[in-house]
């Protein structure tokens, strides 16, 4: 499926993607400046966290609550990642079994790690208010 939206339309398009997304673990490519954190920050908006969703880059892992103190979030930014045993490191089986969605920037880091079906959502940069997303299962 693909969505072509203006930054305007990101909270459409946020609601969109979690309704049509057939797993909770959403694997975002993209190039640097893509948008990549934007649109993530939409999700986590669109679910209900308490908290405004942030890049992890140097922590790797977010994690975001709603109002219950739920965790409704994981967020992961895997660029920094050296080598895939460093996110093992982080003890992602656990968060792949947890209830909550799971978001993660630079998956291609970690890919011999992603459940068969995640999400993969390439996300494209068309001008400086224009992105598009194209999304599909591995």
């Amino acid at each position: 499926m693909k969505i072509t939206f203006s930054l305007q339309e990101i909270d459409k398009t946020a609601a969109a993607l979690l309704k049509a997304a057939k797993s909770k673990m959403l694997c975002f490519y993209g190039d640097m400046g893509a948008g990549k954190t934007t649109l993530i920050k939409a999700l986590v908006k669109q679910l209900g966290a308490v908290d405004t969703a942030n890049s992890p880059t140097f922590g790797l892992v977010h994690e975001y609550h709603n109002h219950q103190g739920t965790a409704v979030a994981y967020h992961f930014d895997f660029y920094r990642l050296k080598n895939e045993s460093e996110g093992l490191d982080l003890g992602l089986e656990e968060y792949w079994n947890s209830n909550a969605w799971i978001f993660i920037e630079w998956p291609q880091h970690i890919a011999s790690f992603l459940p068969r079906e995640a999400v993969s959502v390439h996300l494209n940069f068309i001008d400086e208010n224009t992105r598009s997303i194209e999304f599909s299962y591995e």
